[in-house]
């Protein structure tokens, strides 16, 4: 007959009376952190997203020379510091506010469709964030001078988006679609520039029938880059 030590018996009692409830409990503490730091998390990204909200129209309205990290704390219902542990500096806030308007431009831009079609969408993206439009449009005329904090960003951004348009152009141009006396890079600068005209045209004047007037734009550029048709031989 096999003699149970004291430690023996201590460690079954142990393994089946008292283990048990301990782990359900460890486990149940485990899962209630878990569950307290995703909402945290969420409501941490619901205070990030409404200070952009907030840096967004306060940079449209002001301008970034005149909107401080304390406006935009106040208004955004949270304190300096609070604001601090999102973003290190204004500098930070604005490529971060640049950084959602890229996102938008990227979600909905059809880098490899028609050239026509992508002009008179445009005009989609002036409703759908007005605010984004309205930033942009004032740090890119805040940021012009080389000195300025988002100068160089901004300059990389206006030549990746010519190059996306010249490269736009150059495939229609090999699929026989465009005229191929155009330069690609030239047409690309031009209808940029209309884009950004009328964005701060838009600005000024938003009862400006923007889905009319980027159709019509794109139709002319449609007959401009059309094929000149050969004559028949007989």
């Amino acid at each position: 007959m096999t003699l149970v030590t004291a430690a023996q018996l201590t460690y079954c009692v142990f393994t089946r009376l008292v283990q048990p409830p301990i782990t359900h409990l460890l486990q149940g503490v485990q899962l209630a952190v878990a569950r307290r730091y995703d909402t945290l998390l969420a409501k941490g990204e619901d205070r990030k997203q409404r200070i952009l909200d907030v840096a967004q129209r306060l940079l449209t309205r002001n301008g970034w020379r005149s909107t401080t990290l304390a406006q935009i704390a106040g208004e955004a219902g949270v304190t300096p510091a609070g604001l601090l542990h999102h973003f290190e500096s204004k500098e930070q806030l604005l490529h971060a506010v640049l950084d959602a308007r890229d996102l938008d431009d990227d979600t909905h831009a059809d880098r490899t469709g028609d050239l026509f079609d992508q002009i008179t969408q445009v005009a989609d993206r002036f409703h759908r964030a007005p605010e984004l439009v309205g930033t942009f449009t004032v740090l890119l005329v805040e940021n012009i001078l080389p000195e300025a904090p988002l100068h160089d960003r901004m300059l990389a951004r206006h030549r990746a988006a010519t190059d996306i348009v010249a490269d736009l152009i150059r495939r229609g141009q090999a699929d026989g679609r465009y005229r191929d006396d155009i330069d690609p890079a030239v047409k690309a600068v031009e209808i940029l520039a209309f884009v950004h005209g009328m964005e701060t045209t838009w600005l000024l004047d938003p009862s400006i029938p923007l889905p009319e007037v980027f159709k019509q734009y794109a139709e002319t550029l449609a007959r401009d880059f059309a094929p000149t048709k050969k004559p028949a031989t007989t």
